[in-house]
């Protein structure tokens, strides 16, 4: 069970790195993108980031390998228990099969699921949403979804 004031952090990984931040009730509290440039600068802000928010009480990405270590020496670092998850584990729970056969249809779709996240939480339209950071809001929601911190999918997001 979530404690009042705690969040999460989603992240599509990559040196272009999708976030996107949640509360306790299971809304969108800020999304975004960032281009690191580099592995070494990905590495020194990794820890920063979620040090920034003390609020951040779990870590949820998207992918693995190298980049995953970072976020996860990160986390650990600071107590921050961590979820690592493939595209199309929270895929499965978001979008149909026919919205996802080909990875460039499934960004699509994402995009369109995320601006509908965005409005249904009432954060801040974008004025252009990177696909890196529509995944991590959707990775998010679906973190959401799994700890309970929603009790589940909202009419108004499912597909």
């Amino acid at each position: 069970m979530a404690r009042s004031g705690d969040s999460l952090l989603a992240v599509d990984l990559g040196v272009k790195t999708g976030l996107a931040r949640y509360s306790q009730t299971g809304r969108l509290l800020s999304y975004g993108s960032r281009n690191f440039g580099t592995t070494a600068r990905l590495r020194r802000a990794a820890g920063q980031l979620l040090a920034e928010d003390p609020g951040v009480t779990c870590l949820v990405l998207e992918g693995g390998g190298p980049l995953a270590d970072i976020w996860q020496h990160a986390a650990e670092h600071l107590h921050i228990p961590v979820r690592i998850v493939t595209a199309e584990r929270w895929r499965r729970l978001l979008l149909y099969p026919r919205q996802q056969r080909n990875g460039r249809q499934a960004k699509l779709q994402a995009g369109r699921l995320a601006h509908r996240v965005i409005s249904w939480s009432g954060a801040p339209r974008p004025t252009s949403l990177r696909h890196d950071a529509a995944e991590a809001i959707l990775l998010g929601l679906w973190a959401v979804l799994e700890l309970g911190w929603l009790p589940a999918l909202p009419a108004e997001l499912r597909p």
